[in-house]
């Protein structure tokens, strides 16, 4: 009961009661990323294209989709990346989602959001003033 009610009176959690009756009407799975979250295809947009879209595991935060989904639902590529055996360079790092607004996000020192004071202004910069 409470997820109907979630996703009857909310867009932000998960899917909403016409996404999730488009998807059972429409939509083919084709694969889902490692964070859980599930992606489509079905239907045709408006440029003609093939529509694509994800059905997100918790919260709607588009920051979630790693970079091989995010290409693939914009229609960057073709091939969606579970039907590819793609193998991370070492180099490359896990997909981390934007942490804007958490408790994780950056904070400068001076930010009003820490307990740390602003660096002095050392003089060695001189402001552009017109006709200097």
């Amino acid at each position: 009961m409470k997820t109907f009610l979630l996703q009857f009176f909310t867009w932000w959690n998960s899917q909403t009661l016409g996404t999730r009756f488009h998807t059972w009407r429409f939509g083919k799975k084709v694969g889902e990323d490692e964070a859980g979250n599930v992606y489509y295809e079905g239907g045709i947009d408006s440029e003609g294209r093939t529509r694509r879209w994800v059905i997100y595991r918790d919260y709607s935060e588009a920051s979630k989709i790693p970079p091989g989904w995010h290409g693939w639902i914009h229609h960057r590529v073709d091939t969606a990346p579970a039907s590819e055996s793609y193998k991370p360079r070492e180099w490359q790092k896990p997909h981390q989602a934007n942490p804007t607004g958490t408790p994780s996000a950056y904070r400068p020192k001076g930010s009003i959001l820490t307990n740390q004071h602003r660096p002095q202004v050392t003089g060695d910069y001189d402001a552009w003033t017109p006709g200097s």
